[in-house]
């Protein structure tokens, strides 16, 4: 399966749709510090030794048409900060918004499916209207907003085409935006992501996104009602429970669930050795303490036995609280950018490039690996179901009209 993605960054999602069975023909990528974390891992044990096809280019000057018809998949997360609940809230007006450039590249390539992940603030009551329009695009992408045409216009015209039925030349079934909470799917944080699928029309399959295989009541099961939790880190069970008595009486009622158990900050940070303020680890690369992290109201950091809060990008990085950890006696330290790494399911083996503030920005603005690479594999499994679907139909044609035989020689 081959794939081209745009807006790339650190390489979580070209990770994951590598390690599900993609190969990249380009991931497309702007900002310097982040092509030189693609360019540091490319070739090493993350990808087995194979390289990746890095172009370090503005995304309004990259040219896709030798892909014309070519790719499996396109995938993407455009900039998100127009959309972002900790942004300016500009929305499509922001300069930063880049959905146009990621449909001229639908255009240019005509992938048999499409992935884009953005933040979850695009579902904002102000954002509805474009998240809709995004929708209409991803459904008509050959039908283009004309020269004097404002979005909102464009909008009102793919909603007219949609209501009478028209068939452009090439059309998507789109699937979305579904909302996921990542913590769900084994990422040990809560990160709730919009995720739009679309399939080209001419492909006989129908989509489904994966159904969560993680749960906050096998969690609470473990901990509380068997303690299985502790034990796995050789811990006492602590004796006062802060979980509702309502929540456990429902979990000794209906006994374990079948989903595995959220993860939690204890179980990404496994086996690391406590960061040491302002000095490097001998063996464990970028693990090294920054003093100076403080607890504020609505910024009290993550507790080791629960799933982190959402990891943010932030303008320098570390955005106030948000990427801390709140120990046991109630003190806070900031995530080291490896600790930040594993919450994000990145492997200690992926190195980041840049200052800590540049790390942490492609960390925080990451797809989890896990999820880019459950996404994907799913995304196989429904193209190889088409592709027999339409050797089947090819076979079965044949069987039904031989084809005609030239007769040479009489």
């Amino acid at each position: 399966m081959r794939s081209v993605e745009v807006f790339t960054g650190g390489g979580g999602l070209a990770l994951g749709l590598e390690r599900a069975g993609f190969r990249h023909d380009a991931l497309v990528e702007y900002n310097h510090d982040a092509c030189e974390t693609l360019r540091a891992n490319s070739g090493g044990a993350c990808l087995r030794g194979r390289r990746w096809p890095i172009y370090e280019v503005d995304a309004h000057e990259f040219r896709y048409d030798r892909w014309a018809g070519k790719i499996d998949l396109l995938a993407g997360g455009p900039p998100c900060q127009p959309f972002s609940i900790a942004g300016r809230h500009a929305g499509d007006a922001d300069q930063r918004n880049l959905f146009p450039e990621f449909f001229r590249a639908v255009r240019a390539t005509w992938p048999r499916a499409i992935l884009i992940e953005n933040v979850k603030g695009l579902a904002r009551e102000a954002f509805r209207p474009y998240l809709r329009y995004i929708a209409l695009q991803l459904r008509y992408p050959t039908i283009t907003a004309g020269p004097a045409e404002r979005w909102g216009e464009h909008a009102d015209r793919l909603e007219r085409i949609a209501r009478e039925g028209a068939r452009p030349d090439l059309t998507y079934r789109v699937y979305g935006p579904c909302m996921l909470n990542l913590v769900d799917y084994g990422v040990p944080q809560h990160r709730e992501r919009l995720i739009f699928v679309a399939i080209r029309s001419d492909m006989d399959i129908e989509w489904s996104f994966p159904p969560p295989t993680h749960s906050r009541d096998a969690l609470l099961y473990d901990q509380w009602i068997t303690g299985v939790y502790w034990r796995r880190h050789g811990l006492r069970r602590p004796e006062h429970c802060a979980v509702p008595a309502h929540w456990l009486a429902q979990a000794r009622l209906t006994g374990r669930p079948l989903e595995m158990a959220w993860r939690t900050v204890r179980d990404a940070l496994w086996r690391l050795p406590e960061p040491v303020d302002g000095k490097e680890h001998l063996t464990i690369s970028q693990h090294v303490g920054i003093p100076g992290a403080r607890s504020y109201y609505g910024h009290s950091g993550s507790s080791y036995d629960l799933p982190a809060k959402t990891l943010k990008a932030g303008g320098h990085g570390v955005p106030g609280g948000e990427n801390m950890l709140r120990r046991e006696d109630g003190s806070v330290r900031y995530f080291t950018v490896r600790e930040s790494a594993r919450l994000q399911t990145f492997p200690d083996s992926y190195v980041f490039r840049g200052s800590r503030t540049e790390a942490m920005r492609q960390i925080g603005n990451a797809v989890p690996v896990l999820v880019g690479e459950a996404l994907a594999h799913r995304l196989i499994i429904f193209l190889r179901a088409a592709d027999a679907k339409q050797t089947r139909h090819h076979a079965r044609d044949l069987a039904v009209t031989p084809p005609l035989l030239k007769v040479v020689g009489g």
